[in-house]
């Protein structure tokens, strides 16, 4: 069956959207798969891998301090209310422990870090892009791919983890204040009712959720910015196509985990 063409001899434009759409899914997928190939096998980027995970927990750490302790503090002040109808505010730590740790602090530290090392890494291999520093280094006999995408993707899987619960301990920093504000309770106290409730398969479903967040976001910044182009608006479209595509497929993937992860809880 031939496809139907229009006077130009061209294909119809709906099915040429569709076809640019699998070639992109096809170049996504060569892309993740070319990954796995280069960042397993030697040579190895150590020292690059090291820097690279100094700069993604550098440049989230101050955001993610602030937003988590607010996102405590806040949040156990919206719930005192509806817990206090019931003479019920001393779960208040066990609530914030369990929201904290399934899901506040790695859909939060997974946002934040789209936004601040998503946008980097989309701009700046975008710009070597642009500026042909990639294929300098193809010429020069250096893999670029292995040292810009590998140790990048690596560097955020591997961090992303510790960035999600060192956010909960913020986080559950700022409700201890309100909660020792309000109810008088120590500090002892509120970190035992809190991580009482807290099960070894609520730590393991929030490490794979930062894991996946993690990688999420920097092979996206990375496609992203080494398929860059038309020089500094090239560089702009990858830093913002990084972030909102990166949003949106963590949301995507929090589902999915939830619906996951709840089927071991029943």
């Amino acid at each position: 069956m031939e496809i139907d063409k229009d006077k130009s001899g061209n294909l119809p434009q709906a099915t040429g959207k569709l076809a640019n759409w699998f070639i992109g899914l096809y170049n996504v997928f060569g892309f993740i798969g070319r990954f796995f190939k280069e960042a397993f096998l030697p040579p190895y980027e150590f020292k690059e891998l090291m820097r690279q995970c100094y700069e993604i927990g550098y440049r989230s750490a101050l955001l993610i301090s602030t937003t988590g302790f607010i996102t405590g503090l806040v949040f156990t002040k919206q719930s005192r209310p509806s817990l206090s109808e019931f003479g019920a505010t001393s779960w208040l730590p066990s609530l914030v422990g369990i929201a904290l740790l399934r899901t506040l602090a790695p859909l939060l530290t997974g946002l934040i870090a789209a936004g601040k090392v998503g946008s980097s890494i989309g701009a700046e291999l975008g710009s070597m892009k642009v500026s042909e520093q990639i294929d300098a280094m193809e010429v020069s006999a250096t893999n670029p791919f292995k040292f810009l995408v590998a140790t990048r993707v690596l560097a955020a899987t591997i961090t992303m983890p510790i960035l999600t619960f060192y956010t909960a301990m913020v986080g559950m920093l700022g409700a201890l204040l309100n909660v020792s504000v309000n109810e008088g309770t120590s500090a002892t106290t509120f970190f035992q009712s809190a991580l009482e409730s807290i099960t070894f398969l609520d730590i393991i479903a929030s490490t794979i959720k930062a894991i996946l967040f993690g990688f999420t976001i920097a092979i996206v910044g990375c496609y992203q910015g080494y398929h860059s182009s038309k020089g500094t608006e090239g560089v702009g479209k990858a830093a913002n196509s990084a972030v909102v595509t990166a949003m949106f497929l963590i949301f995507i993937e929090e589902v999915v985990c939830v619906q996951i992860f709840s089927l071991f809880n029943s």
